[in-house]
């Protein structure tokens, strides 16, 4: 049955079915933080923390930075619970390298209050949940700062899906997007890395992480 459910979910990510990732039994998935201390992750230790069950990002810890995960990590679906503050920008790196900037050399789905004021003038593809200068993501479905949101991020290489408190927010093909160039008309060569790290992009805002989860999914020929 556990098999099932696991193609059915693979299948919806194609279109080709109607079961979504969500049933896939969470004893399918292996946490990523144990909700203690950072092992597990390097990068930024000081600007980032554990507390509470959260990995907590703060500026006055040392500013922004980066916090990839040891392992790297190829087709994957993402569950994770993250708390923005008013203003706050971070990011998701995934099929990130250890150096350069992930949402180049790799890709960076958008971690955003795109509501606040300050951000009126973002381009579409900074908006939250966006393959940042690659795919632009539906906005209205971020609760307020302050509030818990649920995320759900499905990557098939070169497919990708991203669900944000029970609604799809951005759906499709970064390379079929990006083939007569980028939103952002800039080079990421990193769209076409197929395995990386996955991390926490920080731009010197306080934002909060908690039940972070991951399946690896097969790999594809692409």
């Amino acid at each position: 049955m556990k098999k099932i459910l696991f193609c059915l979910a693979v299948f919806q990510l194609f279109g080709l079915g109607t079961v979504i990732a969500q049933e896939i039994p969470e004893s399918e998935f292996t946490p990523l933080f144990n909700g203690k201390n950072l092992d597990g992750w390097i990068g930024n230790k000081t600007a980032y923390r554990a507390e509470n069950g959260m990995i907590v990002i703060d500026p006055k810890g040392g500013g922004g930075g980066n916090l990839f995960t040891e392992k790297e990590y190829g087709n994957f679906i993402l569950k994770f619970e993250f708390l923005l503050t008013p203003g706050a920008n971070n990011g998701l790196g995934i099929h990130a390298p250890l150096e350069g900037d992930a949402a180049y050399v790799g890709k960076e789905i958008q971690i955003l209050d795109n509501e606040a004021e300050k951000y009126a003038d973002l381009h579409d593809y900074q908006f939250h949940g966006s393959v940042y200068g690659v795919m632009a993501a539906k906005r209205g479905h971020l609760k307020a700062p302050g509030e818990w949101n649920q995320q759900e991020v499905i990557v098939q290489h070169p497919k990708i899906k991203v669900i944000l408190n029970g609604t799809t927010i951005l759906e499709g093909d970064y390379l079929e997007s990006s083939k007569n160039g980028t939103l952002d008309q800039k080079e990421h060569p990193g769209l076409k890395r197929s395995i990386g790290h996955i991390g926490f992009l920080g731009h010197g805002d306080v934002v909060h992480f908690r039940n972070i989860r991951i399946k690896e999914l097969p790999a594809t020929n692409n």
